[in-house]
């Protein structure tokens, strides 16, 4: 349960919000993930979905959450959570965001799904990036600019990773070599694309069914990047139906040979996931790298 300070605060913000004041909320505890608590609130026939954690621990978190929320919602090419607000109470950081009631899916559900994914990534920049640093689950994402998708996916993306599970003892100095062996082979592998808008963090933990029967996203890890990212996380955990890759193509067609990029995009992801959860992961990342 939330603790009394959030509430006073989630009343301010919900009032502001709304333009409606209320006194009161109810408060019901949902599942929060691996970081965070989340309740769902009620006033009144109204929800909402609030989540929280340690305000020193994860620094900006929401607010840059809620940003990335923002311009995916800009976008407006699929359904995205309102935010409501966000804020601190005392040791707690906290994000209070629409709640999206479950639907059932359309018939269509996984075309329509890539296609509306495809609309996104027609979003695009002049740079790789964002103007913000934001998170990759509880991992700093750093997001310089950059103008080549190379050196940004390098940089931005595989060093820190990398960096972070040498100094955490979870990575071997010839898996180290390996990767910038690598390194070398990024500027002929990828295709040359515009920055496209991505979530950043597309597994099937982090999509909904709304109560339209359409997909809803959640819980990104939002910039411009090339967007074979996006469709290589998907892949990462189990896949998406054939039908979701058909509709994103019908959209938007994927360069030749993607498939056999989606490996080299998802050692991104799986070096998170060492840092995150241990060397468990660090096989898949070297039966990928050690092609090179």
């Amino acid at each position: 349960m939330i603790s009394e300070s959030i509430k006073q605060k989630a009343i301010e913000l919900i009032s502001k919000h709304t333009g409606k004041q209320i006194t009161n909320l109810e408060s019901q505890s949902v599942g929060g993930g691996d970081i965070n608590a989340a309740c769902k609130l009620t006033s009144g026939l109204e929800t909402y979905f609030i989540k929280y954690n340690d305000a020193l621990k994860y620094p900006v978190m929401f607010m840059v959450e809620a940003m990335g929320l923002n311009l995916l919602k800009e976008a407006n090419e699929l359904y995205i959570p309102e935010v409501i607000g966000y804020g601190e109470a005392e040791k707690d950081a906290f994000l209070i965001l629409e709640f999206i009631n479950q639907g059932v899916k359309i018939d269509n559900f996984w075309h329509d799904f890539g296609h509306r994914l495809a609309c996104l990534h027609t979003h695009t920049s002049d740079s790789f990036g964002l103007d913000n640093d934001n998170y990759i689950g509880s991992l700093h994402q750093s997001n310089n600019k950059h103008k080549i998708w190379s050196s940004f996916f390098i940089e931005e993306r595989l060093l820190p990773q990398i960096k972070l599970a040498r100094n955490k003892g979870e990575i071997r100095k010839l898996t180290v070599d390996r990767f910038e062996n690598f390194f070398k082979y990024i500027e002929e592998l990828f295709p040359k694309e515009n920055p496209s808008l991505v979530h950043g963090d597309l597994w099937n933990g982090n999509y909904m069914i709304a109560l339209d029967g359409k997909v809803a996203l959640i819980d990104p890890a939002v910039y411009y990047g090339h967007r074979e990212m996006d469709i290589a996380m998907t892949q990462l955990f189990g896949g998406f139906p054939k039908e979701f890759y058909e509709g994103y193509n019908e959209r938007y067609p994927m360069e030749k040979d993607w498939r056999k990029r989606m490996d080299y995009c998802n050692l991104y992801p799986l070096m998170v996931h060492v840092n995150l959860f241990g060397g468990s992961y660090l096989h898949s990342v070297e039966n990928i790298i050690n092609k090179f």
